[in-house]
């Protein structure tokens, strides 16, 4: 599978570069100061850009019972690395959580753990877990 890009919009660059560099772990790639940076977020790319009055008003979807914001991005994860990402993410006190480390699907086809965050410009994340990765279009 190739890599996807995604560009999205940020309110400040320095929290930015903190949260996926040091909160999330991500590699920081190329960057154009003031305007842009670049993460390698689990192998994929996010361009983040400067622009404070992107914000976006919250809207929520619901999902097996839980809220969920809209829109979000995130990665599909191994077992091992959503394990691993929630860790940190928990040792961080400053982690925004939208919906804490839980299982969902529980017992049902696409059983999966699943985690939101909202990142220093109230960008939600979510991150999902499969113990067995032909769950993840199980229907």
């Amino acid at each position: 599978m190739r890599p996807f890009h995604l560009a999205f919009p940020v309110s400040d660059l320095e929290a930015t570069r903190r949260f996926y560099g040091e909160v999330m772990g991500c590699r920081i790639g190329r960057e154009s100061p003031g305007e842009w940076i670049d993460f390698e977020l689990f192998g994929h790319q996010l361009s983040a850009h400067l622009r404070p009055a992107a914000a976006a008003p919250e809207v929520c979807g619901g999902v097996d019972g839980d809220a969920v914001p809209i829109p979000h991005f995130g990665v599909v994860l191994t077992m091992d690395d959503w394990r691993v990402l929630a860790r940190r993410l928990e040792a961080d006190p400053a982690t925004v959580w939208r919906l804490r480390p839980k299982v969902r699907f529980e017992g049902q086809p696409g059983e999966q753990a699943t985690m939101f965050v909202a990142d220093p410009s109230g960008n939600a994340l979510e991150f999902k877990g499969f113990a067995d990765d032909s769950g993840i279009f199980a229907t």
